[in-house]
């Protein structure tokens, strides 16, 4: 019996391991759809004025709706989607009918399409606030002289056009010909992979055990 105990041990405690991993993936789960679902209620909320100060932590996702002029040439940020490969974001300088001045994210418009559609006034825009976190240390430097950005950076672009760092994703644009594509928030960019995870430690576990049981099989063969 000595010779089973020791493999027996530690195949046991592996296989309890990488179950317990597997388990604590689920609760994972579990808590990242209860984030899902709350950032899903968020945004498809009944619609407010823009706050007179937002918070990128309290409103982020906030519906709204405003009016006012979409004026000057939006900033160009580079994107690629499934459906039609590369293109730009257009975010454009949005002055308010109370004269404060945001940004809209007006959506995608291909390579080579109008990415200056020149003024828009008297437009209503309805969307959600949003910061997005897209900048990382591979993301190239914007080309502010030709309006150019890599990622979504609400502060830098804030600078480049001169408004409040408020960026509106439009979810429609109306009183204007459509200039682009709205592309809206969604939860749909949020990872959530901790199923796969589970899964992938419950296999583990399954083949460690299968393992364990192969090696005690051996030995016992070594002993008849």
């Amino acid at each position: 019996m000595r010779r089973y105990l020791i493999p027996l041990i530690f195949g046991l405690g592996g296989f309890a391991v990488l179950v317990s991993l597997g388990i604590w993936q689920l609760q994972r789960l579990a808590w990242k759809e209860a984030i899902l679902a709350d950032i899903d209620a968020r945004i498809t909320a009944s619609p407010v004025a823009v706050p007179a100060a937002p918070d990128a932590t309290e409103d982020r996702y906030l519906p709204v709706t405003a009016k006012g002029d979409l004026l000057g040439t939006p900033l160009r940020v580079l994107v690629s989607t499934k459906e039609r490969g590369a293109g730009y974001r257009l975010v454009t300088r949005f002055v308010l009918e109370d004269g404060r001045q945001v940004m809209v994210d007006e959506g995608f418009v291909e390579l080579e399409e109008n990415a200056a559609p020149g003024d828009a006034e008297g437009v209503t825009v309805a969307g959600n606030l949003h910061w997005p976190e897209e900048v990382d240390s591979w993301t190239p430097e914007p080309d502010l002289s030709g309006g150019l950005f890599y990622a979504r950076d609400v502060a830098t672009m804030a600078g480049a056009l001169g408004t409040e760092p408020v960026l509106i994703v439009a979810r429609t644009v109306t009183g204007t010909d459509p200039r682009a594509t709205p592309m809206p928030v969604t939860s749909t960019g949020v990872p959530n992979n901790h199923l796969g995870y589970a899964v992938q430690w419950f296999g583990l576990a399954a083949v460690w055990l299968g393992m364990t049981a192969f090696l005690l099989w051996r030995i016992r063969k070594r002993t008849v």
